[in-house]
């Protein structure tokens, strides 16, 4: 089994890069090749994308639908704590299965994985 850290730092909304990682997290988790243990782990701008009753993909919106067929595929989501501090974002609810993460969380994800990515 492969482990496999995303780091994105893009925000939700105004750049394709969250899409974009998205998109690669949802092929990596979907492909039958090999097991994969898949964290993502969202820091600055990106904390954002944890918040629930965000548009669907019907009315030009669809991260959170992405990140709960994630969850279900058993990716583990994190959201950086101090960033989400310094949005407002720490105390407020959060999709299903997204959680707040600490630095130091992301440290042992980064030792511990195979290959690491970043938006």
């Amino acid at each position: 089994m492969q482990s496999v850290l995303i780091i994105v730092h893009a925000p939700a909304y105004g750049s394709e890069r969250m899409l974009s990682a998205l998109r690669l997290a949802t092929a990596i988790v979907s492909q039958e090749i090999e097991t994969v243990d898949l964290r993502i782990f969202m820091m600055s701008d990106a904390v954002t994308v944890g918040l629930p009753n965000q548009l669907g993909a019907e009315a030009g919106g669809g991260l959170q639908q992405m990140l709960e067929s994630l969850i279900e595929h058993g990716a583990k989501i994190r959201l950086c704590r101090t960033c989400a501090l310094a949005r407002g974002v720490g105390d407020l609810p959060l999709i299903p299965g997204v959680a707040i993460g600490t630095l130091a969380e992301l440290a042992e994800a980064t030792l511990a994985a195979d290959k690491v990515i970043t938006f």
